[in-house]
């Protein structure tokens, strides 16, 4: 008896070596070398894993860091220029410097402008809605409300407003990951340049109809009047498929487009009130009428 189970004992570690060995020689045969840098950089990396650098995570982020060349056109939207500025000291390359870009809601079709022609019932999100129909408004282009784009954010920077129906980005957490972007079916979210103060001209409206169909749907629609497109000094509108943009490379924020148009699609965002223009009074002559009997 004691004999079998010291055998036992013996066997078992005899195997035991036999395949740690084999282990070992497999893991020194097929061994891959990795860069210590990757670790170095991931470190320097957020973390955040959004996908918002075009990467899957920030470890295959690092990767693509470490091995290219040329990283001016890599760019990590969360950890922005100075994130990226520790990166290329430790790899030794040159990295350019990016704006920061904030989100944008290009919609601003509320329940009260934009009122509702049918109710969905079942599961509520904008991805299963878009697919399926068309949603409760009779605008096609605009939030369907379901606030997916909430739900994808990773850093709490927007949520539903319950009295509009629509989502809100809360600039200051918006780190620019995209996140949202891509989670809206509808590509009614933008990243926009986030200027001083978070000055921003955009048209909120993305209905490609023609004016009369686009404002029955919704009271602020865009409706392709051109008017904004006439008064802009720098050419910074264009229009297509009856719907105006404007570009924020070449926007100086006049808001000449947000005074001329009748719908108010174009939205204006953290700017001071309008000075309202002092009217100075005219001087007024008081002449006695003539009295005919003295003429008399």
């Amino acid at each position: 008896m004691t004999d079998s189970i010291l055998n036992s004992v013996i066997l078992m570690a005899l195997l035991g070596t036999v395949a740690a060995l084999v282990l070992y020689v497999v893991s020194r045969r097929f061994h891959v070398y990795e860069d210590p840098l990757i670790a170095t950089v991931e470190d320097l990396l957020p973390g955040a894993n959004c996908a918002g650098c075009g990467s899957p995570g920030c470890r295959s982020f690092a990767e693509k860091l470490v091995g290219t060349e040329d990283i001016s056109a890599l760019f990590c939207p969360v950890g922005g220029n100075a994130v990226m500025h520790l990166v290329a000291e430790a790899l030794g390359k040159e990295v350019a410097e990016k704006d920061p870009t904030v989100a944008v809601i290009r919609c601003q079709g509320s329940c009260e402008v934009r009122p509702k022609t049918s109710e969905y019932q079942g599961p509520r999100s904008c991805a299963i809605s878009a697919l399926i129909y068309s949603g409760e408004t009779d605008c096609q282009y605009g939030c369907l409300g379901d606030g997916d784009c909430v739900v994808a954010c990773k850093f709490d920077a927007m949520y539903m407003d319950e009295t509009t129906g629509l989502p809100v980005v809360i600039t200051d957490k918006c780190t620019s990951c995209g996140m949202c972007v891509t989670a809206c079916p509808r590509n009614i979210i933008e990243m926009r340049p986030k200027h001083k103060r978070d000055l921003k001209i955009f048209v909120g409206c993305l209905n490609e109809e023609k004016g009369g169909i686009a404002k029955k749907a919704c009271a602020v629609a865009c409706i392709g009047c051109s008017k904004c497109l006439d008064v802009c000094p720098k050419d910074a509108i264009n229009m297509e498929n009856n719907l105006a943009y404007i570009d924020p490379a070449l926007c100086t924020l006049c808001r000449k487009c947000v005074d001329v148009c009748p719908t108010h699609s174009i939205i204006e965002t953290n700017f001071p009130p309008r000075k309202i223009k002092e009217v100075t009074p005219v001087a007024t002559l008081n002449i006695e009428p003539a009295n005919p009997q003295n003429d008399a």
